[in-house]
């Protein structure tokens, strides 16, 4: 190997690690916007559910979060319309997720003797 093909090698690889570190910044980024994004929902979340309400839909992200990720987008995009006059209540929240949620099938099974 000589001179010219070794000073090739590290220039390659010292412009792959540059690209590294520039991928791993532009992911730390987004990251750190998500997390804003995040914080934001919570803050609004906070101002317009109610204690019981906000528990309630802590409880459906555990178990469903797609479903609880869109009841709260609903309820940001209700809250910053102006649409909400009060805090959301746990019973308002109920009748929410009732209309929100997809309709359930129900199946029944029957026997032939």
């Amino acid at each position: 190997m000589g001179d010219d093909e070794l000073a090739e090698l590290r220039r390659r690889r010292m412009a792959q690690m540059q690209q590294q570190a520039a991928d791993q910044q532009q992911m730390q980024e987004e990251i750190e916007r998500q997390k804003q994004a995040e914080a934001q929902i919570h803050m609004i979340l906070m101002q317009i559910l109610e204690p019981e309400a906000r528990e309630r839909l802590n409880t459906i992200k555990l178990t469903r979060p797609e479903f609880a990720r869109a009841v709260e987008q609903q309820l940001v995009l209700l809250a910053q319309s102006g649409r909400l006059k009060e805090k959301i209540t746990d019973d308002q929240l109920k009748e929410l997720l009732r209309q929100l949620q997809p309709a359930k099938r129900d199946y029944t099974i029957r026997r032939k003797g």
